[in-house]
């Protein structure tokens, strides 16, 4: 336990017992990689994991503001857990996130409940939050407006042994007006090139071999150095960091995809050729009313370029349907860019007004039952393009990184499951020529042939090509000496 940190005081009853935690995380992979953050905190401060998420002694809320309905889901939980608390002395419950920073101490007035509620911006703070709230016997609110500290130099605790998420930067510099997040992460800040450099290599020296790296606008990482390559050197220099075997990223912005981005993605062999772009829409007009700083005509460039100098990549992409204004000929145009993108998957999304958006206050909101209609339509498309795009690669030899969270198909098939090189899910079967099963644990690279496709997966069914065990399981095949390809 860190000694600036205080202890947490032992449940009421049980004065031997060390006190237990529940995060639940709602949102994007900034607040996963949070969630993450804040697990590592509590229990470097003395909490350990509660094995039931309403039997916690702190349930930890990290909310999102940016999903459809996340206040509604937000006062819903609370509600469930207020008889909870009642039933529990020494129940703690704690909200961070953007609905914090956004809703501040509105929480604590609709739901009185609640000790703790802490912003985006001090997360850190949390066990001390936890504690002062304890000892006063009331809630406590701190939000700041400004990051005073990187987040990733707070402790964390990985959901997965081989794979980790990787901050090269907070906050975003845009003004899109369907959008709250800059208002509630602040303005970006980039971490410098070394740290970002000297996280990854501890990580792999942990026993990581797949490394994404985050921002709310990945791509313009080194705006505050001034430096518009600073984000392709970075994916060249991770290329040279022995034992990272994958390098990710999300989320580009199209106004800053570079053709050195594009050179270093190719020319880098540990980047993998995937590729998440959000379109929002297809619509010249309906981006410049978002705020989009780019036209179809520059996107589908982008998209072209990629693929001429990696023609393996697979592109997914953001759509909104619906946006204020949207007539059924700015739709067409959207349906347009689906086709002619050819995306591998589109996670799409009805436009809702977001309070203290300008979008929010635009003339002309669609009518539910239109949005709802071109919703459909625009889904089916987008299905049917990536089950198209997913026939093509049956038949082809694939590598996969078995995945930890994804586990088994089902039960029947026996049948696990892993990410491609340009992230396609893949649910195989771990079985050698002879139908004897194949030892695979998670984080495991195996060689498989993809047999058949479905509109958001591939299927193997075939025999295991090659098994090639990462980071400890690999030194432990080499000190025992197994061989490294056992199918």
């Amino acid at each position: 336990m860190r000694p600036d940190l205080p202890s947490p005081t032992p449940p009421a009853g049980r004065p031997d017992t060390p006190r237990t935690y529940s995060v639940r995380t709602y949102g994007c992979q900034m607040n996963v990689h949070d969630s993450e953050r804040l697990t590592g905190l509590l229990e470097q401060a003395g909490y350990v994991a509660a094995a039931d998420d309403d039997g916690a002694d702190v349930v930890v809320l990290n909310t999102c503001a940016v999903r459809e309905n996340a206040d509604n889901k937000l006062y819903g939980n609370l509600g469930h857990l207020a008889p909870v608390k009642a039933g529990r002395p020494g129940m703690q419950i704690a909200v961070g996130g953007c609905l914090a920073q956004k809703d501040r101490g509105e929480i604590t007035r609709r739901a009185p409940w609640v000790d703790v509620v802490f912003g985006t911006h001090n997360i850190g703070s949390l066990p001390v939050l936890l504690e002062r709230a304890r000892v006063q016997q009331e809630a406590q609110v701190e939000i700041l407006e400004s990051l005073e500290v990187f987040p990733s130099t707070l402790p964390t605790r990985r959901e997965s042994a081989y794979s980790a998420w990787v901050s090269i930067s907070v906050g975003c510099n845009n003004t899109c007006t369907f959008c709250i997040v800059p208002s509630l992460r602040g303005k970006e800040k980039d971490r410098r090139p070394g740290d970002i450099l000297a996280e990854v290599e501890a990580l792999v020296a942990e026993g990581v071999r797949e490394v994404t790296l985050l921002g709310q606008n990945v791509n313009s990482y080194g705006a505050e150095y001034a430096d518009r390559l600073a984000f392709g050197k970075l994916l060249r220099s991770c290329g040279d960091i022995e034992g990272l075997e994958r390098v990710r990223f999300t989320s580009p912005h199209p106004k800053d995809f570079t053709d050195d981005v594009i050179a270093a993605m190719a020319e880098t062999p540990n980047v993998m050729p995937q590729l998440h772009m959000p379109l929002q829409s297809g619509s010249d007009r309906v981006l410049k009313a978002m705020r989009r700083s780019y036209r179809q005509q520059r996107y589908l460039a982008i998209i072209d370029r990629v693929r001429s100098a990696m023609p393996e990549a697979a592109i997914t992409t953001d759509i909104i349907v619906g946006f204020p204004g949207e007539t059924e000929d700015d739709f067409a145009e959207t349906l347009h860019v689906v086709r002619q993108a050819r995306f591998a998957g589109a996670f799409t999304f009805q436009y809702s007004p977001r309070p203290g958006t300008p979008a929010a206050a635009l003339e002309e909101q669609v009518p539910r039952e239109v949005v709802q209609e071109r919703y459909e339509r625009l889904v089916a498309l987008a299905d049917d393009v990536a089950w198209s795009e997913n026939k093509a690669v049956v038949g082809r030899t694939v590598e996969l990184m078995v995945a930890q969270g994804e586990g088994r198909k089902d039960v029947r098939t026996h049948r696990l499951s892993g990410r491609a090189r340009d992230n396609r899910l893949v649910h195989f079967t771990p079985v050698d020529r002879d139908g004897r099963p194949v030892d695979v644990r998670p984080g495991d690279m195996v060689e498989v042939e993809v047999t058949y496709a479905a509109p958001h997966h591939l299927v193997s069914d075939a025999p295991v090509r090659s098994v090639r065990p990462t980071g400890a399981r690999e030194e432990a095949a080499v000190l025992l000496g197994m061989p490294t390809v056992r199918a």
